[in-house]
């Protein structure tokens, strides 16, 4: 054999072993770059919009709009709130009516003992998560001073079951359509709202409280870290009866 086609024969077995190492090398990383995102879970379930190989907290802006756009909501249209009626105008109706006085007992209850007008109507006093397992109540009051709530932040082990409470007083008058609105933001963009229909309450001295569906804390490595949420209480005619912000740290651990 020449040397010439010795030169040959050893440059096409250079080029087919090189060909072979870059398709298995492309081939590796296609294959933990599908482990990782298979084995990653975020707030949303639209966790494909982020890489995950980044440390924790290290999601970049584009992600987090990519998860937002995935999570906008389209606002309610053509709605408009019935008219509104005193507890006096409901009861009025109808005196002669015994089997419908008894039934408007039983709906606005017994009432209250006293009203004072300077208060609200309605009331929000507290906020609290329901979760099993947390080492220590998580709770918020908000009668106090709001601005101190956005320096402290609820400790949440990543993937445990929670539940948000809500608890409210209603004062003097009937009030319908009562909504909680939850704005959920990372990196000062929102990657989450979700709207919450309360209902409608009479008035009565004891408190109210909402519990919201099971929510579950996000899993895995960007997950954790520390989310500021805003929150809002409505009504049918959205009036803000309450807005207030607080922080959500995901951990590892309740203590990691």
């Amino acid at each position: 054999m020449s040397f010439s086609s010795q030169v040959i024969i050893r440059h096409r077995f250079i080029i087919s072993v090189t060909i072979i190492i870059v398709f298995m090398t492309a081939f590796c990383h296609a294959v933990t770059f599908m482990f990782l995102i298979s084995s990653y879970q975020c707030w949303c379930p639209h966790a494909s919009a982020l890489i995950p190989d980044m440390a924790e907290d290290e999601v970049t802006p584009e992600q987090l709009a990519a998860i937002a756009a995935e999570n906008e909501e389209p606002e309610p249209v053509n709605y408009k709130p019935p008219a509104q009626k005193s507890v006096k105008e409901i009861q009025d109706l109808d005196k002669d009516d015994e089997s419908l006085r008894k039934y408007k007992e039983t709906l606005l209850g017994p009432g209250v003992t006293s009203a004072d007008p300077t208060i609200p109507n309605v009331q929000v006093t507290g906020m609290s998560l329901v979760c099993e397992g947390s080492p220590k109540p998580l709770i918020l009051d908000l009668k106090g001073d709001l601005e101190a709530l956005k320096k402290q932040a609820f400790v949440l082990k990543e993937g445990v079951e929670y539940k948000i409470k809500i608890s409210f007083k209603v004062n003097r008058e009937i009030v319908s359509g009562l909504k909680y609105v939850q704005q959920t933001y990372r990196k000062g963009l929102r990657i989450d709202k979700t709207d919450y229909m309360v209902g409608s309450y009479g008035p009565r001295d004891a408190e109210y409280d909402f519990l919201t569906s099971l929510e579950e804390a996000p899993t895995g490595l960007l997950a954790r870290g520390q989310y500021n949420i805003k929150s809002k209480f409505t009504d049918d005619d959205k009036h803000d009866l309450l807005s207030w912000e607080w922080n959500l740290n995901i951990k590892k651990d309740w203590t990691d």
